[in-house]
């Protein structure tokens, strides 16, 4: 999985946002959630995620809530958008 900045509030995902894709370095880099008051995650690129990749999400949320940064993520994998269900996340207003 990489994270590349875009610029502007905008961060493009890609690779595999799974348990073999995320490896820690990724797992603990939040630092582009403080560039901007506004981000925008497209994770277009993401070819395949299991729970992984919802807990990551998860914690980039709570992460750019305590910072006060409204966070979009947008193009979810239909693969974390049926876990989020499953969850109850569905409806809280961050997957687009």
């Amino acid at each position: 999985m990489n994270i590349v900045i875009q610029g502007a509030g905008l961060v493009a995902v890609d690779g595999d946002m799974t348990f073999s894709g995320i490896d820690k370095k990724v797992s603990s880099a939040f630092e582009f959630l403080t560039q901007s008051k506004q981000i925008t995650v497209d994770l277009s690129g993401v070819m395949n995620a299991d729970s992984a990749g919802l807990a990551l999400l998860i914690e980039w949320i709570k992460f750019a809530r305590s910072k006060r940064v409204q966070l979009k993520i947008k193009n979810v994998p239909n693969q974390i958008l049926n876990l989020a269900k499953l969850s109850g996340l569905e409806n809280t207003g961050y997957f687009h």
